[in-house]
């Protein structure tokens, strides 16, 4: 009996198999990018109530990030600022500004600003911004050079994996504690044998547990 196909046509089952694993790592490269965070979060920059500038208060300007946030150094959460904290300045400069106009009204109302949160985390996740302001994580290794941004984003994905870079190898990030909030601090060239002095200086040494973070 004659074959009904030819020989040629056993290489079709490994061509098939081969398209087959590679479709696989395709969707599987192109799940892992486009569903992480690196590509969902980073450059996340919402529409707030006030058109407000970290380039002109942080940068021209050089408010420290504490005046605003000043809980960051005793308190897990960096706070967003209260109105009369606004008003503290514009109630003399630029008093009269239509974008300033819900700030005015939120001062004379008792009404909270609805500032848009631009980074979260979830909420099994537990961290604390004072234990690493005190350990000499500078507000720029999280945040970027906030005294740049016209318009605050997200500049690091903020994943488990980022964190865990940082657990694993601190030294690159930590500096002295009276440069946390200085948003032109660098590195010096001797920067890992100064941080292995901090690290013995404070007990800094990261948890790589599980419970260090979800609790």
């Amino acid at each position: 009996m004659s074959q009904i196909f030819s020989r040629s046509m056993n290489v079709v089952p490994l061509l098939l198999a081969a398209g087959l694993v590679l479709c696989c790592g395709i969707t599987f490269a192109g799940v892992w990018y486009w569903f992480s965070p690196s590509y969902t979060d980073v450059g996340y920059r919402p529409r707030q109530p006030v058109p407000y500038s970290h380039a002109m208060h942080s940068g021209t300007h050089a408010l420290d990030c504490r005046y605003c946030h000043s809980s960051v150094e005793v308190s897990p959460v960096a706070n967003i600022p209260p109105t009369q904290i606004c008003m503290n300045c514009h109630k003399t400069v630029n008093r009269d500004s239509e974008l300033l106009a819900p700030i005015r009204e939120s001062a004379a109302t008792g009404k909270r600003m609805r500032w848009v949160r631009v980074h979260s985390l979830p909420d099994y996740t537990f961290f604390d911004h004072s234990v690493h302001l005190n350990a000499g994580v500078g507000c720029a290794a999280c945040h970027g050079a906030v005294q740049t941004m016209e318009v605050i984003q997200q500049v690091e994905p903020l994943s488990m994996s980022w964190c865990l870079d940082c657990h694993r190898n601190p030294d690159p990030y930590l500096r002295p504690l009276d440069q946390v909030t200085n948003m032109k601090w660098k590195p010096p060239p001797d920067q890992l044998a100064r941080a292995a002095e901090l690290r013995e200086q404070h007990g800094i040494a990261p948890s790589l547990d599980c419970t260090g973070c979800h609790r």
